[in-house]
């Protein structure tokens, strides 16, 4: 199941992006940040209207049930899907790069899980975990969890296991083709 958008942006332009994007930039957030946040908030808001729950059990490959309930959060943070994106990207500097790679993990998620529903109480957590998983996976250097929980707003053991069962989830192929 992938996204589809209607965001007037053209494929060479966020091609452009991706690829001339220098690190030592310092000036603007990179353009697939905001085709990110209108991707997820798009579905966010489909998500919402349907109603439908999300982390419900799931059956695994070896016959356990595991639940995603990991994700939810007691309380919604206080942020658009755009503004922690931005902060994201302002306070690790990840490429353009790590964000499609994020938003592959997510799609990939979703055909896995196809009872998991991207909600307000579940959108952080996927996006912090799903960047920090795809920045270990694409860059050469990266932020020790800790960092990335001080950045999302979660505690460092959260992190941890937010990680974790990510990876067991998604069988841990992280591979992207």
């Amino acid at each position: 199941m992938s996204f589809s958008s209607n965001i007037g942006i053209s494929p060479r332009k966020l091609r452009y992006d991706v690829y001339s994007y220098s690190y030592q930039q310092d000036s603007k957030t990179p353009l697939v940040i905001s085709v990110l946040a209108s991707l997820i908030e798009r579905t966010l808001a489909r998500n919402e209207r349907i109603g439908r729950k999300c982390g419900l059990s799931v059956k695994q490959n070896n016959g356990s049930k595991t639940r995603v309930r990991v994700f939810d959060c007691n309380e919604t943070p206080d942020m658009t899907i755009q503004s922690y994106l931005e902060r994201i990207f302002r306070y690790t500097r990840a490429g353009p790069s790590v964000y499609v790679v994020a938003y592959v993990y997510i799609d990939r998620f979703r055909q896995l899980l196809p009872e998991f529903r991207i909600t307000s109480r579940n959108v952080h957590r996927l996006l912090i975990t799903t960047i920090m998983v795809a920045s270990k996976y694409v860059e050469d250097m990266n932020f020790r969890n800790a960092y990335f929980a001080r950045v999302g707003g979660i505690t460092t053991e959260e992190m941890n296991t937010l990680e974790l069962e990510f990876l067991f989830l998604m069988n841990f192929k992280m591979h992207d083709t």
